[in-house]
């Protein structure tokens, strides 16, 4: 599955603006037209004009459709984001808006035209024409709430972060303060995007870092796995089991110096809580800020973002733990393998296919002549 990009969601024109494109533009199409017969020459102008307005308005409109990715083809996370920033029913509400009008421009051009073939006088193409500007005015200010909605919309879902549900994802979570976004900061390999997060007035930081030639995804939840159950609203929740999905492991981080102002056993706390909301994931627990206390081994995993301490073996632990490159059938292709599309046809004519079967069999290597050789002598 694609990541979406947020971030190319086109600029959403205001109303107004759209008709002032349409109407631009179709004032010059008359200019283009040419016809010695006056009559003939003034239908055709208004037809095209009124043709122009209407192909302006609804590919605009038609583009903006294009462009904002449907939620049914989705990651369950992502969307959760969406629902939790601008909400999943309006989304889909103001899109189906959207594509009513531009198919309601077009119907309303088409009926403008049929029209005028049977109007016998140019005043009245003059107000076919004008008739036609006035009802897609009206089309687009049915929609201009929509259209606005859609703009403000646009603005927050730049925000979001891109998370690829076919990569894996790690989920980094622990009580707040205790290092989470600096801990993905020193495991990726380039500076983490840093996003707004729609749950909670917190930036959200997504690293990443690749490992033979696959990327491994680090999210961190601010405002999700780092305060108690009662805290979390209806929307958080919906996030949180969103993860069970887009998430192949979790780190949950303590803080045992009790630098970041939660004690150890609010901490410990939490980690119950998202152990119950995440029962079906594996839970690695991290000990951070490693350079502030004294470390007692004891199977701990140790790390300090400061120093780089346990980094690269965490880093290690991570990929053998997600094990994304496991073999289970060996001999089943995976799902998104390039196969051999049978159907297509080599190109050029059959003289020139021939020519270049000729010649590469001419430079084939001598067994493989002679093995083909022998295929045909059996056929």
């Amino acid at each position: 599955m694609t990541p979406v990009e947020w971030r190319k969601i086109p600029t959403v024109l205001y109303p107004q603006e759209v008709l002032d494109k349409s109407f631009k533009r179709a004032s010059k199409q008359s200019d283009l037209v040419e016809d010695p017969d006056k009559y003939h020459r003034v239908r055709k102008q208004m037809a095209r004009m009124i043709q122009a307005s209407s192909d302006t308005i609804a590919e605009t409109l038609l583009k903006w459709i294009d462009k904002w990715p449907s939620l049914n083809a989705q990651s369950s996370f992502d969307q959760a984001l969406v629902d939790a920033a601008v909400g999943a029913d309006e989304y889909r509400r103001n899109l189906g808006a959207i594509q009513w009008a531009a198919q309601r421009v077009r119907s309303i051009a088409g009926e403008s035209q049929s029209k005028m073939l049977r109007y016998r006088n140019i005043e009245a193409f003059h107000n076919e024409r004008r008739h036609a500007y006035g009802r897609m005015s009206s089309i687009i200010d049915q929609i201009s709430q929509n259209i606005l909605w859609l703009g403000e919309a646009r603005d927050i879902l730049r925000k979001l972060p891109s998370i690829d549900a076919s990569e894996p994802c790690i989920v980094v979570a622990g009580a707040p303060n205790v290092g989470k976004s600096a801990l993905i900061t020193v495991l990726s390999s380039g500076e983490p995007e840093v996003a707004s997060y729609p749950f909670t007035t917190k930036r959200l930081h997504v690293g990443h870092f690749d490992h033979r030639r696959r990327t491994y995804q680090l999210v961190d939840t601010p405002g999700l796995l780092d305060r108690p159950m009662t805290e979390r609203n209806q929307i958080e929740m919906q996030a949180i089991a969103a993860l069970e999905n887009i998430g192949d492991l979790v780190l949950f981080l303590i803080d045992l110096s009790e630098d970041g102002g939660v004690d150890l056993e609010n901490q410990k706390n939490l980690l119950s809580e998202v152990e119950e909301l995440l029962s079906d994931k594996e839970i690695i627990v991290v000990y951070s800020k490693a350079d502030l206390i004294d470390q007692n081994n004891e199977g701990k995993i140790w790390v300090s973002s400061t120093t780089g301490l346990g980094v690269e073996e965490l880093r290690s632990k991570i990929i053998d733990a997600v094990d994304a490159d496991a073999i289970i059938d060996p001999l089943k292709l995976p799902s998104d393998w390039p196969r051999e599309n049978e159907e297509i046809e080599p190109i050029g004519s059959p003289e020139e296919i021939a020519k270049r079967r000729e010649k590469a069999e001419m430079h084939a290597p001598r067994w493989e002549r002679e093995m083909r050789r022998k295929k045909n002598e059996r056929a």
